[in-house]
Formats: C-alpha cells, sequence, structure tokens
C-alpha cells in the first residue's frame, strides 16, 4: 500500500492508511491485479451532510479519469444529502470542479505533529 499521500509533509504509515480504510463507513476502491491503486472514503449523518474524506490515486494510475470514477461511486453509495462537502488544497479545486464540486470557504485545524505519529 506504499506510495499514496504524495506531497504531504508527514505522510501516514501503511498501519494507519489500513485503518482508514477499515473505519470508514463509506469507501470506494481501485485495485488492479490484486494491488489497491486508488481509494476514496467519506462520512455522513445520513440526514443532512456528508463529507468526502479522502482520494488518493497512486502517482501512475493519475490523468486517466481514475480519481473521479472513485469520487461518483463514493457519492453513489454514501446517502443522498442536500449537502457533500470536502476540504481540499487550491491546486486541485479545479479537478474537484470536474466531479460537480464548486469551489467554497472553509476553516481546518491540521495536526501535523499528530499524523507524524502515526
Amino acid at each position: 500500500m506504499a506510495g499514496f499521500f504524495v506531497g504531504w509533509p508527514n505522510p501516514p504509515s501503511e498501519q494507519t492508511l489500513r485503518q482508514l480504510l477499515i473505519n470508514s463507513p463509506y469507501r470506494a476502491l481501485a485495485i488492479n491485479d490484486g494491488q489497491l491503486i486508488g481509494f476514496a472514503t467519506g462520512l455522513s449523518d445520513g440526514v443532512l451532510f456528508s463529507f468526502l474524506t479522502c482520494l488518493e490515486v497512486l502517482p501512475d494510475f493519475q490523468g486517466n479519469g481514475l480519481g473521479k470514477r472513485l469520487v461518483e461511486h463514493l457519492l453513489e453509495v454514501m446517502p443522498r444529502v442536500y449537502t457533500v462537502d470536502l476540504v481540499c488544497d487550491p491546486d486541485v479545486q479545479g479537478f474537484y470542479q470536474k466531479c460537480g464540486f464548486i469551489p467554497y470557504t472553509s476553516a481546518v485545524i491540521r495536526r501535523h505533529d499528530l499524523l507524524a505519529a502515526r
């Protein structure tokens, strides 16, 4: 499962990635020849709000629509609710616009020190 989280200041460990996939109530996986090559995870209250929490595609498999298909599948399996939110860096907003999202304002807490410990 190595190769995900490219560009992250403290990439999660493979064990943390496994836990992420196990604990996420909604997920979409892309597997090629028995290898995980991409995934999307999400959360929802099932009433008003859903969140796309993570999307990762191995670099060798990017640029062919796989990420968009993972997002589309995740949106199909999550409850159909009023809003689906995500937080992303500005350099990938264009990608998410192609998936139907609109740029919006958000606020986050990123605890890099906690991620480094995992």
